[in-house]
């Protein structure tokens, strides 16, 4: 079937310029504003041509593969992209680039497969090819029989660079458009003006050009001296840009220690701030054997740990650094505070989904239980609090396209809404937050959330867990997750077991034989104990000789509060 709009993605394209230039016009340097200015003078096939060339892999595309309906003739579109110097008709290829517009046939047919082996993989004659040092030359002068044309968009890092502007991130891309066009995607719409802007100042844009490029780098795991070098100074006035620089700056400590480079490591966790660098440098002192250094660090922070992540990892090394350090200290072992039962499940073998196959076995009709994980407690928070989340805080939502704000793992984000989350959490004080939850589970049905998971979360769900969880329970949860967003969002207990009659419930973690609980899980179930929250630990086994449907064996410890 034809598209209705056959030039659906020119004009989400034309768009999104529009856009730029609107919002951006003032920042956007001579090469950028006159892109914009020369693109809307094209004809329309050529435009088109550019634009599905710009959402596909790549800079290099050879004439068969650019077979459009709408454009036709993708030579004659070429001209004026050629023309304007956007593309290149007669590109320089190199062995590895050719490669990449040639098949296996062709490949043997340029290079004399007499020469090659017979039976071998594209890339393993590619790499025969390579070891021969072969000037890049045109298409034509590797193949003058070629069939086709190759082209080169020379403009594509520039349309990259409008593309970060536009998004301000480095993984979303024009598709978006489409996936919103076609109904995959919903999103939020948060009212923008200028002081929304991702971006205040050249120099911004550049900064974020910057840390793109030395991102691109550090997968493609070019010399990190080099990427370190390229690493744009600290940015003082655009604390969203300075966290993106900061994680960034983490990762390229990460890949020293990764690489044994411990001191270089070392040296890079000392002068970040990101989550975490307190923990790696107190690591790294240790493995390079400085534990005087490392027991030193450690007790600073184990005195104001940052964060309850923090507190855990360093009170886990402690009584390590000081065994090394010669202090003799009684060993220790923090008693378990929760609950745990065992469940033998009649199978054949392993379940595919222990989770769900415990959440059946438990399940009764007086006492249904549903396997949400994360789903529950993040959802019911996303909807009581959607308002504040989805403010238009300066320097939060950029576009039309953001599934959340930029600075919600920004240590201030609750701060700056301080008086919107005030207002959410008061309803906690009455019944009024079940009017808004229902409400916001209503309206915004299906739009995109950092924290509802609309495929878990259905009415009968919502209903009963607004009957039998507690305010104070969700109260003390919100703020929990509030409190420490990127930490507090996962690791809560996989099942959900309710008694609609009796208005209770419980929260169950499932572990199968071998399986640990995780730090952020032991975090959670730390608090639930001391917010008499009820919650316990399944531990599961199977029973391959016991196939009885309903012979799953239930025990329980002591402590168990069923």
């Amino acid at each position: 079937m034809p598209h209705p709009r056959p030039f659906y993605y020119l004009e989400n394209f034309n768009t999104a310029l529009g856009w730029l230039r609107q919002r951006y016009g003032d920042l956007l340097n001579e090469t950028e504003a006159g892109f914009i200015e020369r693109f809307q003078g094209l004809p329309l096939e050529s435009s088109a041509l550019l634009v599905r060339m710009l959402g596909r892999r790549g800079d290099l595309f050879r004439t068969d593969k650019l077979r459009y309906e709408e454009i036709g003739c993708a030579r004659a579109a070429a001209t004026a992209l050629i023309d304007t110097g956007w593309v290149d008709g007669q590109p320089v290829l190199t062995v590895a680039e050719l490669g990449r517009v040639l098949r296996k046939g062709e490949v043997q047919r340029v290079f004399a497969a007499d020469a090659l082996p017979r039976h071998a993989r594209k890339a393993e004659l590619l790499m025969c090819i390579e070891a021969v040092p072969l000037a890049p030359r045109r298409l034509v002068e590797w193949w003058p029989d070629a069939p086709d044309i190759v082209y080169r968009v020379v403009v594509k890092p520039l349309c990259d660079r409008l593309r970060l502007l536009f998004f301000g991130n480095f993984h979303q891309d024009w598709s978006e458009f489409v996936l919103t066009d076609l109904g995959i995607f919903k999103y939020e719409q948060v009212a923008r003006d200028a002081a929304t802007r991702a971006f205040q100042t050249r120099q911004h844009i550049d900064t974020f050009h910057a840390l793109f490029e030395c991102r691109q780098q550090l997968e493609e795991g070019n010399d990190l001296a080099t990427v370190v070098e390229s690493l744009p100074p600290p940015v003082a006035d655009n604390e969203w840009l300075e966290g993106r620089r900061r994680k960034l700056q983490f990762q390229i400590a990460q890949c020293y220690e990764q690489q044994k480079d411990l001191a270089r490591a070392l040296a890079i966790y000392r002068d970040c701030q990101y989550a975490g660098a307190r923990i790696r440098s107190v690591r790294s002192l240790e493995r390079l054997g400085e534990i005087g250094s490392a027991l030193q660090l450690a007790a600073l922070v184990r005195e104001r740990p940052a964060d309850e992540v923090e507190d855990q990892q360093i009170g886990r090394m402690w009584p390590r650094l000081q065994r090394k350090a010669g202090v003799k200290t009684a060993r220790t072992r923090r008693p378990q505070d929760w609950p745990t039962f065992q469940l033998v499940l009649p199978v054949t073998e392993r379940p595919h989904h222990l989770e769900g196959a415990t959440g059946e076995a438990l399940s009764t009709p007086e006492a249904p239980v549903h396997y949400v994980e994360n789903g529950l407690l993040n959802s019911l928070f996303g909807l009581l609090c959607w308002q504040a989340i989805f403010a238009p805080v300066a320097g939060a939502f950029f576009h039309e396209f953001q599934a959340a704000p930029a600075d919600l793992h920004a240590p201030d984000f609750r701060s700056r809404r301080e008086s919107l989350f005030a207002q959410c959490f008061e309803q906690l004080e009455s019944d009024a937050y079940r009017d808004t939850i229902c409400r916001n589970f209503q309206q915004k049905q299906g739009i995109q959330s950092p924290f509802v998971f609309w495929g878990v979360m259905s009415e009968a769900l919502l209903s009963v867990a607004l009957n039998c969880l507690p305010r104070r329970h969700l109260k003390a949860c919100f703020a929990r997750i509030l409190s420490d967003i990127r930490a507090n969002r996962c690791g809560l207990p996989d099942l959900v077991q309710f008694w609609p009659e009796e208005r209770r419930y419980r929260l169950i973690e499932v572990k199968g034989p071998g399986d640990r609980l995780q730090d952020n899980q032991i975090r959670w179930l730390t608090f639930c104990v001391a917010h008499d929250i009820p919650v316990s630990v399944c531990h599961v086994s199977w029973d391959m000789s016991a196939t009885q449907p309903g012979s799953s064996r239930l025990s329980s410890s002591a402590r168990e509060r069923v």
